[in-house]
């Protein structure tokens, strides 16, 4: 379990080009909360996320453990749009 804060660094071009932002927290579409059409790169800080090709955590989903991930299309991910995120705060115990 991930006791710590959660931050990400979105971006809506590959290679952390265009407009970004800092999340700490879930959200459920980053066209209405951010103006971002798409997510197609990011860096994750802290925590653990799982995002999701829909608004509302819905559709395919991609787990992203910390680290950067220049462009989503190299990991398979092609065609494919983020357009929100959830933090996984479960615990397995």
């Amino acid at each position: 379990q991930h006791r710590g804060q959660y931050r990400m660094k979105i971006y809506e071009n590959e290679n952390f080009g265009g407009q970004s932002h800092e999340m700490m927290e879930d959200c459920d579409n980053i066209m209405d909360r951010y103006r971002m059409n798409e997510c197609q790169s990011c860096n994750v800080m802290d925590g653990h996320w799982l995002m999701y090709e829909q608004p509302q955590f819905r559709g395919k989903m991609m787990y992203m453990r910390p680290g950067e991930y220049r462009n989503f299309m190299d990991m398979g991910m092609s065609g494919q749009r983020f357009m929100s995120m959830r933090r996984i705060t479960d615990s397995c115990n």
